[in-house]
């Protein structure tokens, strides 16, 4: 049965946070806000969370994984990124957008693209992602909570805990957070392109 944490959207509880990083940490897996709308996450090295994203969501190996960090710091340690690249990122960070990038040794094999090597990442503008980001110290492996056969992600927390109590550990909620996921713009090659319109702006990567 899933934990319900009624966070603070602006100051989320720090008594709160260290609780849902102990479950982190001891290979949970939980639902929580972002800036597009809710995201499944896990530990980068939680293999078992892992499988449990791609059981709920249904997902095949195909699936680009995202990486949600809490800087730039710690984006580097995971994609390798040019300066020019580097540049169009950080004008559009933080914020709604995943960018996929060629993967560095520090990242699993198995959260990588099959055929190319490359892993999303992102770095929200979010107040609570940001807080439990910085709490935990490392990235959160994430998948948009969009379930099987439905059209839109999930967007309230009770009804997260609801429908997936037993396959969770944990639901976050501080209220809305919106039901667009982010824009994904795939600079492997270099130059943006862009394989999905959300809740990014388009118009800098075009």
């Amino acid at each position: 049965m899933a934990r319900y944490f009624d966070l603070h959207p602006e100051n989320p509880q720090r008594r709160s946070l260290g609780q849902i990083v102990e479950i982190l940490r001891a290979d949970g897996l939980i639902a929580y806000p972002t800036d597009s709308c809710f995201a499944l996450g896990c530990r980068p090295g939680n293999r078992d969370g892992l499988d449990r994203i791609r059981t709920i969501r249904k997902l095949d190996h195909r699936h680009h994984f995202t990486l949600v960090c809490q800087d730039f710091a710690q984006l580097g340690r995971f994609v390798h990124i040019d300066n020019a690249v580097f540049r169009a990122i950080k004008a559009a960070t933080p914020g709604s957008y995943t960018f996929i990038l060629p993967a560095t040794k520090e990242v699993p094999r198995r959260l990588m693209h099959e055929k190319k090597k490359t892993v999303g990442v992102r770095i929200p503008d979010h107040r609570v992602t940001q807080a439990l980001l910085a709490e935990l110290g490392e990235p959160l492996l994430s998948s948009t909570l969009l379930l099987p056969g439905e059209d839109e992600p999930m967007t309230q927390g009770w009804e997260i805990k609801e429908e997936l109590d037993h396959q969770l550990d944990a639901v976050l909620d501080s209220g809305d957070c919106g039901v667009e996921p982010t824009t994904v713009v795939d600079f492997s090659s270099g130059e943006p392109e862009i394989l999905r319109v959300g809740a990014g702006d388009p118009a800098p990567f075009e």
